[in-house]
């Protein structure tokens, strides 16, 4: 785990758990590449703190559910506004269709759910946070039975909609085998962070300087929608938070489009672009 502190605005955690070889988990295959995705774009982004505002940790693919667990419970201890947490990769779900899991490293079909990170400690760290705000991120895919439990309103669906932790992102239905091949995988292209790593850096056009969630979702589903061909229309949810998804991001194209329309010397110009671009290099 890389942990940099840069301030006290936001504490930022991004974890993407790889699942190992096993084959039922290969829909975890590019979870590292979407952590870093997020890792790098989410910093410099956001409006009110700014890269030098946020506090990232940034967690290896292979690290154990205790070590994921700790790491968000500090993060959570530490005064701030905002708490965010990223998750990217395969859930499983429990036996009964209940509860939710993040598969992390090494697991194996019989062992999965019990040793990945569970979606309710997630909820619970977040929730008894010292910070006045929440938002987890998710992008995750979920094989035939858990899916079938994400569709249940008795079952593991009802977690995804927890009041008080907004949720944002893309969950969708993961096919192993040969059939899976061309399926969209978290981190991989059509994901949600690849796509939201797209849309902050190009922004929105004929957006505000500062947007939310709602106001980039459009954007980022025409991000998803573009790799979706690829996955053969496979079903997909894609929460979007309403009422509690707050936090602010700068849109660097009502930068440019404020610039383009100034006469201005190419020299100030630079300048002006400079200081709207992070400078300070993702974590690691």
């Amino acid at each position: 785990m890389g942990a940099v502190r840069m301030g006290g605005g936001i504490e930022l955690v991004v974890i993407g758990a790889d699942g190992g070889p096993d084959r039922s988990w290969g829909g975890s295959a590019r979870a590292g590449d979407g952590a870093r995705t997020l890792a790098a774009a989410l910093p410099g982004r956001t409006f009110d703190a700014g890269a030098r505002g946020c506090a990232v940790s940034h967690l290896r693919p292979d690290a154990d559910a205790n070590t994921m667990l700790t790491a968000l419970r500090q993060a959570g201890q530490r005064p701030a506004r905002w708490l965010v947490v990223c998750l990217v990769g395969q859930l499983v779900a429990d036996p009964r269709g209940r509860r939710l899991a993040l598969v992390t490293a090494g697991s194996t079909p019989d062992n999965a759910y019990r040793r990945g990170l569970a979606w309710d400690w997630v909820i619970s760290a977040m929730v008894h946070g010292d910070q006045e705000e929440t938002l987890l991120l998710v992008d995750a895919v979920a094989d035939r039975d858990t899916w079938a439990a994400l569709q249940r309103e008795d079952g593991a669906g009802e977690l995804v909609a927890h009041s008080r932790v907004p949720l944002w992102g893309r969950i969708g239905r993961y096919t192993g085998g040969r059939r899976g091949r061309d399926a969209v995988l978290p981190g991989g292209e059509g994901s949600f962070s690849w796509a939201l790593g797209r849309v902050l850096d190009t922004g929105v056009p004929g957006a505000p300087a500062a947007v939310g969630p709602l106001e980039l979702q459009a954007a980022v589903a025409g991000q998803l929608a573009w790799g979706e061909p690829a996955a053969g229309s496979v079903d997909a949810l894609l929460p979007v938070p309403r009422d509690g998804g707050r936090l602010l991001m700068r849109n660097r194209a009502a930068v440019r489009g404020a610039l383009a329309g100034l006469s201005l010397s190419d020299e100030l110009l630079a300048v002006l672009w400079r200081e709207n671009t992070p400078t300070d290099p993702p974590s690691a």
